[in-house]
């Protein structure tokens, strides 16, 4: 992670009084509200366009990876399968994944579809994005990820998976791949059943 990277998550845990890596047990308490989660138009692995916007009135996980990476993204990808397994019914219908590539040159929407058959996604609840080299540039950099293309072809990138709840509200964001898929899952669910502010 750059200096940059690292700032931002140091900033946003500051400002917002939550841990970046997730919130502490104990009693249940609301997620802080950052603010409206960047929207994005991308295409999904079935060649569909898919903005953030269409999937109002669900809890959205964010991710991004690549699909050649060897390291942190399988690692993230497996983690957030397990989880989409251990929603059952709510995944799809009231949870839903984006992870969105950061290496568009190579990750078409057929390499994404092989990709997340590899992991078992299931396409009701999960997209796998792409999109212009321009499009992923900004929409990393609105989610506070920032990426550069090493000489050997790998992509060098922060990890932050971020929820979004039912309305469009960023709420936290996971910094990393070890954060605890039960903390995560359980976030998932707690925004899930939560009322929206009127």
């Amino acid at each position: 992670m750059g200096w940059a990277g690292a700032l931002l998550v140091l900033v946003l845990a500051a400002a917002c009084g939550h841990s970046a890596l997730g919130h502490s047990g104990g009693v249940e308490t609301p997620l802080p509200r950052i603010g409206p989660a960047p929207d994005f138009t991308l295409t999904a692995q079935d060649g569909r366009r898919l903005a953030l916007a269409d999937l109002r009135g669900k809890v959205v996980a964010v991710t991004f990876i690549y699909t050649s990476c060897r390291d942190a993204c399988p690692l993230l990808t497996a983690k957030m399968a397990q989880i989409q397994r251990r929603l059952g019914a709510d995944f799809g219908s009231k949870v839903y994944f984006v992870s969105v590539t950061v290496d568009p040159e190579r990750d078409s929407p057929e390499a994404l579809h092989a990709y997340a058959e590899g992991y078992g996604a299931d396409p009701a609840g999960w997209a796998f994005l792409s999109g212009t080299p321009l499009e992923i540039l900004e929409v990393s950099r609105r989610y506070g990820v920032f990426s550069r293309k090493m000489p050997n072809g790998d992509v060098d990138h922060t990890f932050l998976t971020s929820l979004v709840d039912r309305q469009g509200i960023l709420r936290v964001q996971y910094l990393g791949t070890r954060f605890d898929p039960d903390e995560l899952r359980g976030d998932l669910l707690a925004l899930a059943r939560e009322e929206p502010r009127r």
